[in-house]
């Protein structure tokens, strides 16, 4: 963008229906910004113009690290939503409630946690991902302390819904990956970050079995404080900002302030430097953006199907976890034997996410060799879920009838347990590594309604979750606990049946997906690259693609026409 040919954009100006800069009305700011560049138009400074600035490309062993860091933020967001659990005991006999009742704390972290994910994840959007994870992670650890210290029970209650809502969760870091690789070389990433967040909800049960058999119940507290602020300080000096658009803004003034210092003024502008602070922030824009999430969640249906899929294959196995503490009770497992029970789902995770790299890697070559095929971009990515979601059905009926104690061997619940691991990661990164692509730079936001499904629905079924392994059909038939885990695992058949259809009407919920549409068609438009904005939908308020006459050399319309050193008079493109 230094070198850009402000002879040739002029001439391009002079050739559209754009008002002409002489009819622009004059002031002695207008005046002193035209005697120094030449024209009263700022110009937007583009991915292209930069794009070697920026985190695409970043060295490997830079994103790589950056990408480690997040790994285990995203293992305490999910560690601290899981090992509250093992406190529910101490909470109960503390204060005098009932281990349902101690049960709402975890129940309460996980549905407001849902609706955090949707709250933050779009101001990272607009804001930058790092002051928006800093922020959340400050909050989630001051949370923690009233409930380490809680003289009495609401106080537990209220600081763990406070603690979910401040809970920027996997959304934000999932951004991330959009903003360091391309959507044809991600995949290897997104794998890396979605075991982070299933190894970090395993993790807490197998710590917790520990804590709970030899320390005080307020101690899951204090340990997930101390991992909480440990990786906040970790995050505040090791990760930078990864946003596109934060990072252009930036460069742009850098690259003004060198040319005022070499006395040759450069007229480059950042996104977001060209709308004005109170109009990208007025009441009114604030609740758009709030809202952004949620709308997209209930208009676009790659975003509602796919996470209505993961959320109810998490919610079915988050059911399926609950039974763990009545089911090894039957072998006499003590507490922290229960806790070490959990280890064979991480075993799952590590089986499938290494089956996954081949997998990838197949992927990789079927977009390259089809590169006009739209279901090789796309739906190629669900391919290996048509392979490993039946592990979900058939993990659950194997653990159904190994789990009725003895004299059958506790192994076979196990093994059946690291299979259903294998689907609960393959439908988690399928879905989400889909969604990434379609959504890009606003990913976060889309990948949003998949943490609020899996989230909500987790929370909502904690509390019923042991009543239903107790009472179906009653606590007095021996097989209840089975009869109880075939239901789960008949649901997670239908579940199943809803991938194949997914796989293959996954055009049709592109066509009818009024974002992704508009993304793929710029991405075109654009010569392969991604888009880092797109103007007048769901609250993304920016316009960086313009009409009319392209900066030579650019993917996309990088000019904004007519707009005064003082005042937002442009006119440009955009729904």
């Amino acid at each position: 963008m230094s070198n850009l040919d402000l002879n040739a954009v002029n001439r391009n100006l002079e050739n559209s229906d754009t008002p002409r800069e002489a009819e622009v009305e004059e002031n002695d700011e207008d005046r002193k910004f035209y005697e120094t560049h030449g024209t009263y138009d700022r110009y937007e400074i583009s991915e292209e113009d930069c794009y070697d600035e920026l985190g695409f490309s970043y060295p490997f062993w830079k994103k790589w690290t950056i990408l480690t860091i997040v790994f285990m933020v995203q293992v305490s967001m999910n560690f601290n939503t899981s090992l509250y659990s093992n406190g529910a005991s101490g909470i109960s006999e503390e204060f005098g409630v009932s281990a349902q009742a101690a049960r709402v704390g975890a129940a309460i972290f996980l549905i407001t946690y849902a609706f955090g994910c949707e709250l933050w994840a779009p101001w990272s959007e607009e804001l930058g991902r790092w002051p928006i994870m800093q922020l959340s992670l400050f909050l989630v650890n001051i949370w923690q302390i009233p409930v380490g210290i809680a003289p009495n029970y609401a106080t537990i209650i209220v600081c763990r819904a406070l603690g979910g809502f401040s809970s920027a969760g996997g959304s934000v870091t999932l951004g991330m990956v959009a903003d360091m690789w391309e959507a044809d070389v991600q995949q290897y990433a997104v794998a890396y970050v979605v075991f982070s967040s299933v190894g970090g909800s395993v993790l807490g049960p197998i710590v917790g079995g520990f804590v709970e058999q030899f320390l005080a119940w307020r101690w899951n507290i204090w340990i997930q404080l101390i991992f909480g602020g440990f990786v906040q300080v970790l995050h505040f000096f090791l990760v930078p900002e990864t946003r596109t658009t934060i990072m252009m803004d930036r460069i742009a003034k850098k690259r003004r302030k060198e040319g005022e210092k070499n006395g040759k003024p450069v007229n480059v502008w950042g996104p977001n430097e060209l709308t004005p602070f109170k109009d990208r922030f007025s009441a009114r824009e604030i609740l758009i953006t709030w809202i952004r999430p949620f709308r997209m969640f209930l208009t676009e249906p790659i975003v509602l199907v796919l996470s209505l899929l993961s959320g109810f294959s998490d919610a079915l196995i988050f059911m399926f976890l609950q039974s763990y503490a009545l089911v090894y009770a039957q072998w006499d497992f003590a507490i922290l034997s229960i806790g070490l029970a959990f280890i064979p789902i991480g075993i799952g995770y590590v089986i499938a996410y290494l089956l996954f790299i081949p997998a990838i890697k197949r992927n990789v070559k079927t977009r390259r060799d089809h590169p006009e095929s739209e279901t090789a971009q796309y739906e190629s990515r669900l391919w290996w879920l048509l392979w490993t979601a039946p592990c979900l059905p058939i993990g659950l009926f194997i653990f159904a009838w190994t789990s009725t104690g003895p004299p059958i061997h506790w192994i076979g619940s196990m093994i059946a347990s690291a299979i259903i691991g294998i689907a609960n990661y393959s439908i988690y990164m399928a879905t989400i590594d889909y969604m990434i692509c379609a959504y890009g730079p606003y990913s976060a936001s889309a990948t949003g309604g998949n943490g609020w499904s899996r989230d909500f629905l987790a929370g909502v079924l904690t509390l019923p979750a042991t009543p239903f392994f107790q009472n179906i059909p009653s606590s007095s038939n021996r097989l209840h606990l089975a009869y109880a885990s075939t239901i789960l695992a008949c649901l997670a058949s239908v579940l199943v049946l809803a991938v194949y259809v997914i796989y293959w009407k996954g055009p049709v919920l592109r066509k009818r997906s009024p974002f992704a549409e508009k993304l793929a068609n710029a991405k075109v438009e654009g010569g392969g690259r991604r888009v880092s904005t797109l103007p007048g939908i769901y609250g993304s308020r920016h316009n960086s693609i313009a009409t009319g006459a392209a900066v030579p050399g650019s993917r996309r319309g990088s000019v904004m026409r007519s707009q005064p050193a003082t005042r937002q008079v442009s006119r440009v493109g955009g729904y």
